[in-house]
C-alpha cells in the first residue's frame, strides 16, 4: 500500500470489537470504509488474527517477517465479521500488546496507537 499514490486511511477494529454490539458493530464497520472509498481513499481496517497482522483488505505482516507466504491477503469481509462476533473476547491491542496477541493467535482488535504505525509498514 505504501508505495502507492492514493490515500489510506488506518481505521483501528476496538471500535469493532469493543464499541458497539453485534451485528451493529460490522454494519458500521462496512459503512465506514464505504465512506472512506465514496471519499477517494482507501479504508485499511487493522486487526490480528491467526498469528498475523492484517491491514485494509490487501496486506498482512507478519510481525517478524515482512513477507510472510502463509499470508495472502488483508482484513477480508468474513474476517471482519470475526472481530465483531468475538466482541469483547477480541484482545484489546495497543502497541505493547502486539508480540502476546500474535503469539497466542488470538483474535486482536487494534487501538488507535498501534492502527497507524501498522498501516504505515502495510
Amino acid at each position: 500500500m505504501s508505495n502507492s499514490n492514493f490515500a489510506v486511511v488506518a481505521l483501528e477494529s476496538t471500535i469493532v470489537s469493543h464499541g458497539m454490539p453485534y451485528p451493529q458493530n460490522l454494519s458500521t464497520a462496512r459503512e465506514v470504509e464505504a465512506v472512506v472509498r465514496r471519499n477517494g481513499a482507501v479504508p485499511a481496517t487493522i486487526a490480528l488474527l491467526d498469528g498475523l497482522i492484517h491491514v485494509g483488505e490487501e496486506t498482512c505482516l507478519s510481525y517478524i517477517i515482512l513477507s510472510n507466504p502463509s499470508c495472502q491477503k488483508g482484513l477480508d469481509g468474513r474476517q471482519l465479521a470475526r472481530v465483531a462476533e468475538a466482541g469483547e473476547k477480541a484482545s484489546k491491542t495497543s502497541r505493547r500488546d502486539i508480540a502476546s496477541v500474535l503469539a497466542r493467535r488470538a483474535i486482536g482488535s487494534t487501538t488507535g496507537t498501534y492502527s497507524p504505525t501498522a498501516s504505515y509498514n502495510a
